[in-house]
């Protein structure tokens, strides 16, 4: 079976201020390098739009409502600080949520071994009634309790690898032992979430990095924290929050992993898929701000998806 690319032009229609970190070049770069020769043989789709009741599976439908009326007719609206909805902003967060369940059905299915979802805004921020750090509706969530209700899976996990901590992952699955969260990042940095002493009804399981720490450090976090928790978890389906931020050249924090370090941690979360559920892996992009350093790491963590 092949990889599946989940990518929709609409992605490049969510826009946001001039000098935002969340642009759409970010898509425009992995656009460019997934076209290489190298990725070939990679099955690329274009996903529908989800309906919005599948929201109403993480966020209640009076915050679905609240977003899809902060979406402005024309210009940019500010949701907080950081996060942005331009005209664009409903149908291009419809078809990130679509993405993730498109991926769900295509592993669950055995159309694809895995999935990769190229999608913008990001999600895993959101919290259940509120919309943060770029992120609008929590695509990897959905997507995760989506594949609960439509495949009847016990166990569904979620590594998150992005440099800030997914604080509305967390939050969601806070008091759910059917979804393991696990989590490396850096910290202190955004959102302040993340400490180890975080282990909600014990399927909370954060790694946290300090400022500074590189692939060893990374490595070391998964060898002793993620992989054992898998092992024990035995998940039915791998859903990945793969943010590329914590690339040494990334502006927005202070870990110095390489595109080799994504690799490695995608080689080893496969061999955990194909251990405990028929290799069921869907990655869903989070992060990644520096478009060198995203372009390349989404190509190797794709190349060894592509392994499979």
């Amino acid at each position: 079976m092949t990889t599946l690319l989940l990518h929709h032009p609409i992605f490049l229609e969510h826009l946001t201020p001039v000098g935002h970190p969340e642009r759409p070049d970010r898509l425009r770069a992995i656009e460019a390098v997934l076209d290489n020769e190298a990725f070939a043989a990679l099955k690329r789709e274009e996903p529908h739009a989800a309906d919005p009741e599948v929201v109403s599976l993480v966020h209640p439908e009076s915050f679905v409502d609240y977003i899809r009326g902060e979406i402005p007719a024309e210009g940019l609206t500010r949701i907080d600080a950081d996060t942005v909805a331009s005209p664009k902003s409903w149908e291009a967060v419809m078809h990130a949520v679509g993405a993730g369940l498109r991926g769900v059905d295509a592993v669950m299915d055995g159309e694809a071994a895995n999935a990769f979802a190229a999608v913008r805004p990001p999600g895993h921020h959101a919290e259940r009634t509120r919309a943060m750090g770029f992120c609008l509706f929590n695509i990897i969530a959905i997507a995760a309790r989506y594949a609960q209700r439509e495949y009847g899976l016990e166990r569904v996990a979620i590594v998150d690898w992005d440099v800030h901590h997914g604080n509305g992952t967390q939050d969601i699955f806070w008091s759910d032992p059917s979804v393991l969260y696990a989590s490396t990042h850096q910290m202190p940095l955004y959102p302040g979430t993340g400490a180890v002493s975080e282990t909600g009804s014990g399927n909370i399981v954060n790694a946290p990095l300090a400022p500074g720490d590189g692939g060893e450090a990374f490595k070391e976090a998964f060898r002793t924290r993620i992989l054992p928790a898998l092992q024990t978890f035995q998940p039915e389906l791998i859903l990945i929050s793969a943010g590329f931020d914590a690339h040494f050249r990334d502006p927005l924090a202070s870990l110095n992993l390489e595109e080799e370090d994504f690799a490695w941690a995608t080689d080893r979360l496969m061999e955990e898929a194909d251990a405990s559920c028929n290799g069921r892996i869907v990655s869903i992009l989070e992060g990644g701000y520096d478009l060198r350093g995203l372009a390349g790491s989404v190509a190797a963590h794709v190349r060894e998806l592509m392994k499979s």
